[in-house]
């Protein structure tokens, strides 16, 4: 049983994406608050760690680990989601072309993808929203209240337009990471990469997809946590800026270095925390398949074996009756 099932994709999936992310939490707290920095915010020329040793000592330790269970909670739910849609859709693609799904292209891997991505957005969605909002709190408000004042102003999903590009990270990084993972594991006995194999695998894909979408990455961050401006003449706040012109107008003031404003933690953050989640991942999901469904294996090698044993019986009764 080489192919992947629910249960194993979903269960390793889950627990590897809660495990780094709460592993990379400071990076991932570091990473949103210099995307969410403002023009004429004083910290924005400042570099990663000059920026961190600054947050440092303005609020302390403590600001690295706000909504850490949130964070946890929102990406375990994440890769649960998304693995359990994106095997779904491998299985169902394997039935209408009557393929096994390790004969994908890399075309059709994306476009599943991109599908299992827009599948768990509804849920997640509102979660990510808070979780950012309690990255980015400067009141320490609890999360209760943060949560109370996004429902109330109808905020859950801040920022979705992004995800039009957004979807493509996570689908381009699995197809990358399938892409060479089934290159590296051709021939092999063992349909599982080792830990050091997956880790750097993870590295790479993580890499490739982040740097390609990040700029809208950024601009979600900004979306979510950008105050409404109230007009001169008009109570109302002002509508606020579609995605293309939040990029626009950041390119117009920053040039290309303020579309990638926050890359390297993000990109630090990034690729160690999927690199990480891809190892456990492969880990646990043998680990699972293991409990699962026994060696799979010995069950292998034991039906193929079995034919050819079965041929030798045969012959062998064919040459004894003939020699009667």
């Amino acid at each position: 049983m080489t192919e992947d099932t629910i249960a194993s994709e979903v269960l390793s999936a889950s627990l590897g994406g809660a495990i780094s992310a709460s592993i990379l939490y400071p990076l991932e707290v570091l990473k949103t608050r210099m995307q969410a920095l403002d023009d004429d915010d004083e910290d924005k020329d400042k570099g990663m760690w000059e920026y961190a040793a600054t947050l440092y000592d303005k609020q302390g330790a403590g600001v690295y680990f706000q909504g850490i269970e949130t964070s946890a909670v929102q990406s375990a739910m994440e890769k649960a989601f998304y693995f359990f849609a994106y095997t779904v859709l491998k299985q169902m693609h394997g039935v209408i072309t009557l393929q096994p799904s390790s004969s994908m292209g890399a075309s059709t891997n994306l476009a599943l993808g991109c599908l299992a991505e827009w599948a768990h957005l509804p849920i997640t969605m509102p979660i990510d929203c808070l979780t950012t909002a309690i990255q980015t709190n400067t009141k320490k408000e609890s999360a209760v209240a943060l949560m109370l004042s996004i429902l109330q102003k109808g905020d859950m999903y801040k920022g979705l337009q992004a995800y039009y590009v957004l979807c493509f990270k996570p689908a381009l990084q699995y197809t990358v990471f399938e892409q060479v993972k089934k290159t590296v594991l051709k021939g092999r006995k063992n349909k599982s990469l080792t830990a050091g194999e997956a880790f750097l695998l993870g590295m790479v894909a993580r890499a490739v997809a982040t740097i390609a979408v990040f700029p809208f990455l950024r601009a979600k961050v900004v979306m979510q946590t950008r105050k409404k401006k109230p007009d001169a003449d008009e109570v109302d706040a002002t509508p606020p800026p579609s995605l293309m012109s939040m990029l626009w107008e950041m390119y117009q003031t920053d040039g290309i270095g303020g579309l990638y404003q926050g890359l390297g933690p993000e990109l630090t953050r990034g690729v160690f925390s999927a690199a990480l989640m891809l190892m456990i991942k492969e880990q646990i999901n043998g680990g699972v398949k293991t409990v699962l469904y026994g060696n799979t294996t010995a069950v292998e090698e034991t039906k193929a074996m079995r034919p050819m044993g079965s041929k030798k019986k045969k012959r062998a009764g064919v040459m004894q009756r003939d020699a009667t």
